[in-house]
């Protein structure tokens, strides 16, 4: 059975080798620090999709306040499944969770952000009704 669970920065490991499969470089030792940062301040979780304690997959959020909204919004910044553990559902219920976290803490919306290259993530949000609504800029 699969399971939801906090990631912690004992998980930094597979946490990093995760983010390796999206294309970020990001050392154990890194991982540990960044796990131990967003842990602090009580609106970025990470959360990691686990079968037998082996980790498949990981979500990431962030929870803010934007002038515009009169409620918080909870933004996905990280999903990924192990490539070999896809087409599970795990994605579908990393989501899921996030949704229910974001519900709980009373944001408005969920968005997220996916790099242009990657069409099969898009189709796959646009099966759990995410819409497209604007370009990302960055400097």
């Amino acid at each position: 059975m699969i399971g939801i669970r906090l990631c912690t920065p004992a998980d930094a490991s597979p946490v990093a080798a995760l983010l390796g499969e999206l294309g970020y470089e990001v050392s154990a030792e890194a991982a540990v620090e960044r796990l131990e940062q967003l842990s602090a301040t009580g609106a970025d979780p990470t959360f990691l999709a686990c079968e037998n304690d082996q980790p498949l997959g990981l979500i990431g959020l962030h929870r803010s306040r934007m002038l515009q909204y009169a409620k918080p919004v909870m933004r996905i910044t990280a999903l990924v499944v192990d490539r070999r553990s896809r087409r599970r559902g795990i994605g579908w219920l990393l989501v899921a969770h996030a949704l229910s976290w974001a519900d709980q803490a009373g944001c408005q919306l969920v968005e997220l952000t996916s790099a242009l290259n990657r069409a099969e993530a898009h189709a796959f949000y646009r099966s759990l009704g995410f819409e497209q609504n604007s370009l990302r800029f960055r400097k």
